[in-house]
């Protein structure tokens, strides 16, 4: 018998060790439920932030593209309001993602803070009301890269957690399958040192929504530690723990403990880990690293050793454009041009991960039945 995460988890640590109002154009590709076909591993398609590669991220316009393009998961990042109310962004400063710089009523709210031990200067979220973040727009987070996504600045506000849940049980409803849904907790630590815990309106969003059950299609995911293992003790959603190629979680190092997202890797840090989580999502070079000329050397033991340990693995970010593949697989030499994503995806897909995160999920779809079917 197969017992479900939560149960696992539990036993584990005793042993000690909504849809989108008005159209929204989008590119013509069908609607369609995920491959089932079992030849190879099956792979769920996480959208890293919704349709990023087509919406500016975080919007409901980009989550209700992601899953009209075969998404399994929508993945919306959380910080939270002065308020106490968890909103859809990137990062808690917000000026690379909205337009409050062009907001002369905020100006005096420029400001600098230390993050995870890192000043940073701009706009906050955790400065401003719900109702004055919803006086923002969104824009487009790398115009560089994807200037055609800047036709959509000005269009769409900040989307709450509350507002992503009940789009994705709308559209669930409206397609017949579930559309999972995977937060991400930004900066916990530094949130709960300012009165702002993200876990608990996290825990009564998903409850409201009926989806803080062991049966819905829900992942937290976070970069930091101490959360998850409280979030494993209070909730029997599956949990995600991020990890980086380099560096150590924040928690652990606000506490001066040594351990880093290496040691969380290892074979034993791995073995730890699946005491409260259900999944690894390590950075993708952690999987295939690259050499100095960027082409892709051999695969690492991770995912192996994470599938020893019972944790099922999602990697991050797979996109589309030239400057973010390896060598073997750019075309040509304009760094935002698109290149063999297929290829890449397919030599992540033979590790036998488990899922990916994707900025264009109609690629990850295409190359996830491709692979499944072969």
């Amino acid at each position: 018998m197969t017992l479900h995460p939560y149960v696992r988890r539990t036993a584990l640590a005793l042993s000690g060790a909504a849809i989108v109002s008005g159209a929204v154009a989008v590119p013509a590709t069908a609607e369609k439920a995920p491959a089932t076909t079992t030849d190879h591993q099956a792979i769920t398609v996480f959208a890293h932030r919704g349709a990023s590669g087509y919406r500016p991220e975080h919007t409901l316009a980009a989550y209700a593209l992601a899953i009209r393009m075969g998404a399994d998961y929508i993945e919306p990042d959380l910080v939270s309001t002065k308020d106490g109310v968890l909103v859809a962004r990137h990062e808690n400063e917000i000026s690379g993602t909205t337009d409050v710089a062009d907001h002369p009523e905020f100006a005096q709210r420029k400001t600098t803070k230390t993050v995870d031990g890192r000043p940073i200067s701009g706009w906050f979220t955790e400065d401003f009301t719900l109702q004055e973040l919803k006086t923002l727009r969104a824009k487009e987070r790398l115009p560089a890269v994807r200037p055609g996504n800047t036709r959509y600045d000005g269009r769409y506000d900040i989307p709450t957690f509350d507002e992503v849940l009940a789009l994705a049980t709308s559209e669930s409803r409206r397609r017949g399958r579930p559309i999972g849904v995977a937060p991400e907790t930004k900066h916990p630590t530094y949130f709960q040192s300012i009165g702002l815990p993200l876990e608990q309106p996290l825990l009564r969003s998903l409850t409201k929504a009926g989806l803080n059950t062991k049966h819905a299609k829900v992942v937290i995911q976070s970069f930091e530690t101490s959360n998850l293992r409280s979030l494993a003790q209070r909730t029997p959603v599956s949990l995600v723990q991020l990890t980086s190629a380099s560096g150590a979680p924040y928690d652990l190092v606000a506490v001066g403990d040594p351990r880093t997202y290496a040691d969380l890797m290892s074979p034993a840090g791995l073995r730890d880990v699946a005491t409260y989580a259900d999944w690894l999502g390590p950075e993708k070079s952690s999987i295939i690293p690259r050499d100095a000329q960027g082409f892709l050397k051999a695969p690492t033991s991770v995912v192996q050793d994470a599938h020893r340990a019972g944790l099922k693995v999602v990697a991050y970010t797979f996109r589309d454009e030239n400057q973010f593949l390896p060598a073997d697989f750019r075309d040509g030499t304009d760094p935002n041009a698109k290149g063999d994503i297929f290829g890449e995806l397919n030599a992540y897909f033979a590790t036998g991960l488990d899922g990916i995160f994707a900025d264009y999920p109609d690629s990850a779809d295409a190359a996830r039945d491709w692979w499944e079917e072969s």
